[in-house]
């Protein structure tokens, strides 16, 4: 499963703000660090803030901190705001045009789409951050959350 670039920010700024959820961290830092604009990440953060997830602090000091519950927040909640993860037909024909081929093929992409739901859903902000602080650091001090978004 391949998620939106949107998508991925919010994940990677969520983890950021979470592992240390006292600091308010500025847009740019996160913008600099994953390689993307401040102005796109911005639109990112908005969501969050819009749904509670992160608060918005303006002027000297401001940025964004985490505000959620880390042992209750998933990364389902987080992905479920990007991503549509409504039913549909996933391959070229629908209805009577439909070949068992793409009955079948439909039911397993299904089942594929349901087991991500699933592990989405099981897998807490407090577990992703116990997950980054075993990841070994690179030499510029950067664990896990270090890669790109553009990935």
């Amino acid at each position: 499963m391949k998620l939106q670039v949107n998508t991925m920010l919010a994940l990677y700024s969520v983890i950021e703000f979470a592992a240390d959820p006292q600091r308010h961290v500025p847009a740019v830092v996160i913008a600099e660090k994953y390689g993307v604009s401040p102005h796109h990440l911005a639109k990112v953060l908005a969501e969050l803030a819009r749904v509670g997830i992160v608060e918005s602090v303006r002027g000297v000091g401001g940025g964004y901190r985490f505000v959620a519950n880390a042992r209750r927040l998933t990364l389902m909640d987080v992905i479920a705001l990007f991503e549509d993860f409504g039913p549909g037909n996933r391959t070229r024909r629908d209805g009577a045009d439909a070949t068992p081929v793409d009955q079948a093929l439909d039911m397993v992409l299904h089942e594929i789409d349901e087991n991500a739901r699933a592990t989405f859903s099981s897998i807490t902000l407090a577990t992703m951050l116990q997950l980054v602080a075993r990841q070994p650091r690179d030499p510029n001090g950067h664990g896990a959350t270090g890669s790109r978004a553009s990935s």
